[in-house]
């Protein structure tokens, strides 16, 4: 048996009653899962309606933390600028 490159893994679901929403998250964070690290690995899916689906795989425990923090980070900011953004004036 031959041990994995990525043998660190992580599933986050995201859901938003809002497609629009799910959207403008998606393409916050495309660009971010698209650049090469070295110790991790990302990828964004999209679900039905207003869900979206990010996988991370890393190298080791500490990358998968970082990893982790970093794109729930970018998660809660997006939510955060999207719920102002929708504010009623």
């Amino acid at each position: 048996m031959t041990e994995s490159e990525w043998p660190w893994t992580a599933t986050v679901e995201v859901r938003v009653d809002d497609p629009t929403v799910a959207d403008w998250i998606e393409q916050a964070l495309r660009p971010e899962a698209a650049r090469e690290v070295p110790r991790a690995h990302a990828e964004l899916k999209r679900g039905r309606g207003g869900s979206l689906e990010l996988s991370i795989s890393a190298r080791d425990s500490g990358a998968m933390r970082a990893a982790l923090n970093t794109y729930l980070g970018w998660v809660h900011l997006s939510l955060a600028t999207a719920k102002t953004a929708r504010k009623p004036e």
